[in-house]
């Protein structure tokens, strides 16, 4: 019998731009900074880093750059700073996937490694109300400030 990662997350969503578009949304630190963190920093090259600072400057995402495909796939290291995070830093893997159909593009977010049914759930909430987010800035809107 095959066995079910319980640590694996997925969201999903369409978005009505194309990849060459959203890409950029991922990986630019300006337009990222439009839907998802107060201030980002990427060095978007296999093994360069990133830091996220959220809306709560306590909460900072960190990691490294494991692959990277424009406009199609982009996979990276993610977790918390803190010595006291659920999700220390690189302790768990995003990998975003952009598939074009269409004019749109379906965004397939997985999320590896959340060892907890706590950290699952809030890192479920999370990404699902940020893509949606992303959504509207990919595609010219303004996602407003980010009520965290």
């Amino acid at each position: 019998m095959p066995t079910v990662d319980t640590q694996v997350l997925e969201r999903e969503i369409t978005i009505k731009a194309k990849p060459e578009t959203i890409f950029p949304y991922l990986t630019d630190p300006k337009k990222l900074e439009r839907w998802f963190p107060n201030e980002a920093t990427t060095d978007v090259r296999v093994g360069g880093a990133y830091r996220l600072i959220m809306v709560k400057k306590d909460y900072v995402a960190v990691g490294k750059y494991l692959e990277v495909k424009p406009p199609t796939k982009l996979v990276f290291t993610w977790g918390w700073e803190g010595d006291d995070s659920p999700t220390p830093a690189g302790s768990s893997t995003v990998e975003i996937t952009l598939t074009a159909v269409g004019s749109d593009t379906l965004v397939k977010l997985t999320h590896r490694g959340l060892g907890s049914d706590e950290s699952r759930a809030s890192h479920g909430e999370g990404w699902a109300k940020y893509l949606q987010r992303l959504a509207i800035a990919a595609t010219g809107g303004d996602p407003g400030p980010d009520e965290m």
